[in-house]
């Protein structure tokens, strides 16, 4: 039994959760499949896989298993990748985890054009706002927007975008504009959360010692301003065509409310409280050596989003 064979099969089936999947992606049979984690099973005298009719479930000694094979792999993918690298062809998987909408509308079109120009990169793409757990998951990298980064994160800031609040005209005759964050709660505001707690927007005001007028500033603190509403959703364009018809007020980023405001569907307002901007970022499992072709993604993303940007000043 080839034991780095072995377990690359262990970690694929641990990932797809199938036996019938991968080996489909090994263009294999499945009893190929089977027989190899068996053996992989014999050889190790401890059970991996809990069987069942329909799903597969790591064991616990299986999951121990499966973060030393992430950890072997990698190495000798590391081995592999520092021969020659800087003038090494890119080759190989790359598990990308993006977020919904960014990675839809502003991502996925570089990315399309980055598999055209590296024929040999396989993508393997997630699309969720829900944040991934790199390790568990086997992410070779994630793109993250957020102003809140984690403590142990490895990252590279790729750009930066702004929170911009916005209305329809149509909701602003009947309800008036707000001057101030404060009188957001007077205001129906629809919120983009994964859970239903309490929620939350940031504003910069001005300091308590005055000078800067009613404005925030650049100078300003930031402070966070309750806010209500009937309707909540975890995706920022939904809450947008709700915003455009008239249900109420959003504070999205700019790359999703900009087409809106272009077709003067919505409008922005409390321009002098500029919400701080969301960096967005590159982030790599804590575990593993750089793959010089998720290095090589990360040189092409940060360049598209820096002529992005310096096309939007």
């Amino acid at each position: 039994m080839d034991k780095l064979d072995a377990m690359q099969t262990f970690v694929r089936v641990a990932q797809a959760g199938s036996f019938t999947a991968v080996a489909d992606q090994l263009q294999v049979a499945r009893s190929v499949v089977t027989r190899q984690i068996a053996a992989l099973e014999t050889h190790l005298a401890a059970k991996l896989i809990t069987r069942s009719t329909r799903s597969l479930t790591l064991t616990a000694a299986g999951s121990a298993y499966l973060e030393k094979c992430r950890v072997i792999l990698n190495m000798v993918d590391a081995a592999e990748s520092s021969l020659a690298e800087e003038n090494a062809v890119p080759r190989g998987r790359i598990r990308l985890a993006l977020p919904h909408s960014f990675g839809l509308q502003r991502l996925m079109p570089a990315l399309l054009d980055f598999a055209n120009a590296q024929p040999y990169v396989e993508l393997l793409l997630n699309f969720s706002d829900q944040r991934s757990n790199l390790v568990e998951e086997g992410i070779d990298l994630a793109i993250r927007i957020t102003a809140n980064l984690q403590p142990g994160d490895i990252l590279r800031q790729l750009g930066s975008c702004r929170l911009l609040t916005v209305a329809a005209p149509t909701y602003l005759a009947l309800h008036g504009q707000p001057t101030h964050p404060a009188q957001l709660q007077h205001h129906e505001c629809l919120v983009y959360s994964m859970s239903s707690n309490t929620a939350t927007w940031p504003y910069r005001v001005a300091d308590a010692a005055g000078g800067m007028g009613a404005a925030g500033g650049v100078n300003g603190h930031v402070q966070q301003f309750a806010v209500r509403g009937r309707l909540t959703a975890n995706n920022g364009v939904a809450l947008l065509q709700a915003t455009a018809q008239g249900m109420g007020i959003a504070l999205q980023p700019d790359f999703l409310a900009d087409p809106f405001i272009a077709r003067q569907e919505v409008v922005e307002i409390l321009q002098d409280f500029a919400s701080p901007p969301l960096g967005i970022y590159a982030v790599l499992p804590s575990n593993r050596y750089i793959p010089h072709r998720v290095g090589v993604l990360m040189d092409y993303l940060a360049g598209v989003l820096k002529d992005a940007d310096q096309a939007a000043a």
